[in-house]
């Protein structure tokens, strides 16, 4: 399975591999050089230390790596009126009454804490597409769905939300 990213998306990725290789590789390498000089490897913990985060930062460029070779490129694009990605919809729980603002957002940004839903979820399926007035039904799984009316609808930008770590 591909995961739908934005241009917005990849490019926030480049930049974070291009940080990490001209910023984060040269220091955590001179870290593993410094540690490594102080002597006994068997019990350096700065050593140790050093080179888990020097991996960790390989690992997170070959994941941003893969991540944008294997995207599909997708469209910030919708109409006006429509529910499309980088839209805030404010949905109000048919069952309750409550009122939730929610950002839909690709997958790499999700972030449910701070009102950012994925595309992909049950909810950011069900809305795209929709407009102000609609009635519009989640499905969760087989058993379990709620209702929801869309609100309002404001087209906003992309450009707080965080490329999500692993």
């Amino acid at each position: 399975m591909y995961d739908e990213l934005t241009p917005s998306d990849i490019r926030k990725m480049e930049d974070e591999i291009e940080y990490r290789k001209l910023v984060v590789r040269p220091k955590a390498l001179e870290d593993v050089k410094e540690a490594r000089a102080h002597g006994d490897l068997s019990e350096n913990f700065e050593y140790y230390a050093a080179k888990k985060y020097k991996n960790q930062n390989e690992s997170r460029i070959r994941y941003l790596e893969r991540m944008i070779k294997t995207a599909k490129v997708i469209s910030e694009n919708s109409a006006v009126d429509e529910v499309g990605i980088n839209n805030t919809v404010t949905v109000e729980f048919i069952d309750d009454g409550t009122e939730e603002d929610y950002k839909i957002v690709t997958t790499v940004r999700g972030n449910s804490l701070e009102g950012l839903i994925s595309n992909e979820s049950p909810l950011g399926k069900a809305l795209l597409g929709k407009k102000v007035g609609d009635m519009v039904h989640v499905q969760v799984n087989a058993n379990v769905g709620y209702d929801v009316e869309i609100k309002a609808l404001k087209n906003t930008e992309d450009d707080g939300d965080k490329i999500r770590s692993f």
